[in-house]
């Protein structure tokens, strides 16, 4: 009971439901799902949840990251070694992202799953570029002259 006292008496300190969401721009099912699954501590304050804003600092430092992605240890997309989501090279050979997810299914850019997730590495992207991309404006370019 003493720690209901407490919590009033910081009120300010503390954020409800909704104020969390806004913050975190999320919804509020969002939170109050973190919350239920204890990735985000809150506490019942008679009627309504609240939320002090450490924890959800904490939360927010802690959530779920592609970059962050680990995968037997390693660093799942390791830019500095080259290698690079499919959503990191559609936008580095600005195209979209359907068309890198089909070009590894066809076989024309070589791609590996690792977990659920698929991997690029830059030297095959340079390929897939010079190689199909390229080749395709070239082509392009000589049917209009």
């Amino acid at each position: 009971m003493s720690d209901i006292k407490d919590l009033n008496n910081d009120s300010e300190s503390f954020v409800s439901l909704s104020e969390a969401a806004r913050i975190n721009n999320v919804t509020r099912q969002a939170i109050y799902v973190a919350i239920k699954q204890k990735k985000l501590r809150a506490y019942k304050n008679p009627t309504r949840w609240i939320i002090h804003r450490d924890d959800l600092e904490a939360y927010r430092n802690l959530k779920y990251s592609r970059t962050k992605s680990m995968f037997n240890g390693e660093l799942l997309f390791d830019n500095k070694k080259g290698f690079f989501s499919i959503q990191q090279a559609a936008k580095m050979l600005n195209v979209p992202y359907q068309k890198i997810y089909y070009a590894t299914r066809i076989g024309l850019l070589k791609a590996s799953r690792k977990g659920a997730a698929w991997v690029v590495h830059m030297e095959d992207l340079k390929k897939y570029q010079d190689s199909y991309l390229n080749r395709r404006i070239s082509n392009f370019d000589e049917e209009i002259s």
